[in-house]
């Protein structure tokens, strides 16, 4: 006789975070095409929060963050880059007014929003949440890559994910059984595009008029050659 341990019925909610859909938060930055994080959780403020605090952590400046409309990106990202100054008191009776959330001047946000009809876009505005317009034009007017507030790197660099890992393939019988697969397929993905794959917009040229052919982490003076397979698989810690 074979005795075995019956597999503990899961919640609804613990189903749906082991098995159900799941949303990759990534960020990018556009210069360098360096993904900066990534972080495969559930479309809900509190994954984020954790999302944006690492992508911050990251982060040594103060750049200018551009997303679309979700809700959740300026709520998280008004709390991270503020504080809250007391009110003066009336001298009227009454409960003390609250505290007043103070946005730090530095810290600029915009968004996409794109209208679609019959599926296609016909229409891209942008809206400047947070920051000094002049400033966040200035950023773009110095920029090498873009003029305009818009979110195609992050879509495109999305299209490179979904190449390299075929649980992300829309459609597919490759999809992610549990979410251990996902995140580790998602890993390799990432540590490849950041650290082994070309790409032709970061080429330059050396002293000799030479070609470079770089990887986002080149250009993000990370590392200093490209990096084979082996050495990504190989190494202790990315």
């Amino acid at each position: 006789m074979v005795l075995c341990k019956k597999k503990k019925a899961l919640s609804l909610e613990d189903f749906e975070k082991q098995y159900g859909r799941h949303w990759i938060w990534t960020a990018l930055d556009p210069e360098s095409k360096l993904l900066i994080s990534f972080f495969i959780g559930q479309r809900t403020l509190e994954d984020c929060k954790l999302f944006i605090e690492d992508v911050v952590s990251r982060v040594k400046t103060k750049p200018l963050f551009t997303s679309d409309e979700l809700s959740h990106y300026q709520t998280t990202l008004a709390d991270k880059f503020s504080h809250f100054e007391e009110q003066e008191k009336t001298g009227q009776r009454g409960r003390p007014r609250k505290p007043k959330q103070v946005i730090d001047p530095e810290f600029m946000y915009a968004t996409v929003h794109k209208t679609r009809e019959n599926g296609n876009i016909i229409k891209v505005e942008h809206n400047i949440v947070f920051g000094d317009h002049k400033d966040i034009f200035r950023i773009l007017d110095s920029s090498k890559v873009s003029k305009t507030i818009n979110t195609s790197f992050i879509e495109r660099s999305n299209l490179t994910l979904r190449s390299h890992a075929k649980n992300l393939v829309r459609k597919t019988i490759c999809f992610a059984k549990q979410v251990q697969g996902l995140t580790a397929q998602v890993s390799i993905a990432a540590t490849y595009y950041n650290f082994s794959k070309t790409h032709s917009a970061l080429t330059i040229k050396d002293a000799d008029n030479k070609k470079i052919r770089r990887t986002p982490a080149m250009a993000a003076n990370i590392i200093d050659y490209v990096w084979s397979l082996g050495k990504i698989l190989s190494h202790p810690m990315i």
